[in-house]
């Protein structure tokens, strides 16, 4: 092999780590910008802080994840209330790059209104929604049942209009 291939070669070598290097160092910052449009800080909501504004909102005008906004709207329907809950476990994989938050209802309830590494709230802590366990409930005010079916998989499984789990009428969601 001659110098100039020699050259080339220990070139293009640089070039690659340096990209990679440049991915390395950027990453932290990419992740970070990604889970900020997906949730807000439940710090800046608890303490009433707009994001960038440094001020205080108004009272009742705190910035908040609207996420699951459409959680159990007149609207909607148990299906689409189901997929809804799942783009917010999505949503929250993909910002803590970590699975689904664990425990029962109330704990992982809890992680997604902002009780986890990042304090980020995917549920507001205010939703309709959330009863006053701290449980995210279905549109009948049954809290769902999550199952953990693996670190990336949670299902996820509403009671149904006759509020007992494990009968015909259940609505469940298996990703």
């Amino acid at each position: 092999m001659g110098p100039t291939r020699i050259r080339i070669a220990l070139f293009g070598l640089a070039l690659v780590l340096g990209v990679l290097l440049l991915s390395l160092v950027l990453a932290p910052e990419t992740h970070r910008r990604r889970a900020e449009t997906l949730a807000i800080p439940a710090h800046r909501a608890a303490t009433g802080l707009q994001a960038g504004s440094g001020a205080p909102t108004a009272a009742g005008a705190e910035e908040r994840s609207h996420l699951a906004d459409g959680l159990n709207s007149p609207g909607g329907s148990s299906r689409s209330d189901l997929r809804l809950v799942d783009q917010v476990f999505i949503a929250y994989r993909s910002a803590l790059h970590s699975g689904n938050p664990v425990g029962e209802n109330a704990e992982i309830t809890a992680a997604l209104k902002g009780r986890n590494k990042l304090g980020y709230a995917f549920i507001p802590p205010d939703s309709p929604a959330i009863n006053s366990k701290g449980e995210l409930c279905d549109r009948w005010g049954t809290p769902y049942f999550f199952h953990q079916l693996s670190g990336e998989k949670m299902e996820i499984r509403s009671a149904g209009p006759d509020r007992k789990l494990w009968t015909a009428d259940d609505e469940v969601l298996t990703p």
